[in-house]
């Protein structure tokens, strides 16, 4: 089958949940199919480098683009922009003109079979007048759903104190949901990352089709240490922290939870490993003798030294890939219900659930002793 894969927002480096999962299924789907892949990349990405480790694609195509960056001043006339539009900012600003110039030419093309639209970011940027031009050949399109994306921008409204932020993002998050049930509906099938959330997509845009597709992990990359290198009071959690809900949840928990956990053990030590965190994340840290790591090459000897690795996620949506990687190593796992959410995890055998600071700190206690 010739596939269209379509990625705004890069794929290379593999460095956040995201783009590992897409890395993987695009490496797996081009053993059997010719997948071409049109993608983008800020100025500073190495192009070559994702290519170089797609040998078996067709082609791949990666368009240099910066979406602008929140409190910045380009993101606040964006923002404003965006009002008069059915969209709401976080996919406003993926608006991509040259890159919806060149895959309005694949579709029209008469070359593909198949398009997915990986994230929601991709759909402004797809010409569904395109996909049925050639010849009258329509090019079926799946859009592939890593997140219930409206979710994210709720639960981060729910959260969000500053007064003006929240009735922005009450804005924000109701505009997401109209325009991912519009998506639903407009494309010949979705697929999310657990049933968990192909359920709640189908509730959403009734008549829809959709599917779901099990989040997994390479076990011969992530798996128990052969010597132990565990500290008995080190903590870990992984993820990028220039996505927000990876950085309010380690706000929450230094703030909230760790301060519980260090009168019982004041050994107890947290490493957050994960790219950009943020000045107020870094100050926040320095005052609380946290180890934030920045981006590291392999994750593995940080997950490999905690004795129990948490999520304390409180905003978020789809499933967390982390998880299923620090089960892998063999690690103890403390969580939220939203940090463990989509993914078939037994409480007590795969995973401790807290929601609640002292409940969190609690179970995390309990494994240390």
């Amino acid at each position: 089958m010739r596939i269209l894969w379509v990625k705004p927002g890069g794929l290379w480096p593999v460095n956040t949940g995201g783009r590992l999962r897409s890395f993987n299924i695009i490496s797996e789907l081009s053993r059997r199919n010719q997948v071409s892949v049109i993608t983008t990349h800020r100025p500073e990405d190495d192009t070559s480098a994702l290519a170089e480790n797609l040998p078996l694609c067709h082609s791949v195509n990666s368009l240099e683009y910066a979406a602008p960056k929140r409190n910045s001043v380009a993101f606040a006339a964006t923002l404003i922009r965006s009002w008069s539009s059915d969209m709401p900012v976080d996919l406003y600003k993926f608006r991509i003109g040259k890159l919806r110039k060149e895959i309005s030419q694949a579709l029209a093309s008469g070359e593909f079979d198949l398009c997915i639209a990986d994230f929601l970011v991709s759909m402004p940027n797809i010409s569904f007048n395109a996909a049925k031009s050639f010849r009258q050949h329509r090019v079926p399109i799946i859009y592939f759903s890593h997140n219930v994306e409206h979710m994210i921008w709720k639960r981060l409204c729910s959260t969000d104190k500053n007064l003006l932020r929240r009735l922005i993002l009450e804005v924000e998050w109701r505009k997401m949901r109209r325009y991912e049930a519009k998506t639903c509906k407009r494309v010949d099938l979705t697929i999310a990352v657990s049933a968990e959330d192909r359920d709640q997509l189908s509730k959403m845009a009734r008549g829809s089709k959709s599917s779901s597709v099990p989040t997994g992990v390479d076990t011969e990359y992530f798996k128990p240490a052969l010597t132990s290198a565990q500290n008995s009071f080190e903590l870990v959690f992984t993820g990028s922290m220039d996505w927000h809900p990876n950085e309010d949840a380690m706000l929450y928990f230094i703030d909230c939870i760790l301060p519980r956990i260090q009168e019982r053990f004041p050994a107890a030590r947290l490493t957050v490993a994960g790219r950009n965190p943020s000045p107020l994340l870094q100050k926040i840290a320095s005052r609380a003798g946290v180890n934030l790591t920045g981006t590291v090459d392999d994750i593995r000897p940080f997950i490999e030294r905690a004795a129990v690795y948490v999520v304390p996620l409180r905003i978020g949506g789809g499933t967390r890939l982390k998880i299923f990687e620090a089960l892998a190593m063999g690690k103890a796992i403390v969580s939220t219900t939203i940090g463990a959410e989509g993914l078939p995890l037994t409480e007590g055998t795969h995973v401790l659930r807290a929601d609640e600071p002292g409940i969190f700190a609690e179970q995390v206690i309990s494994l240390l002793e």
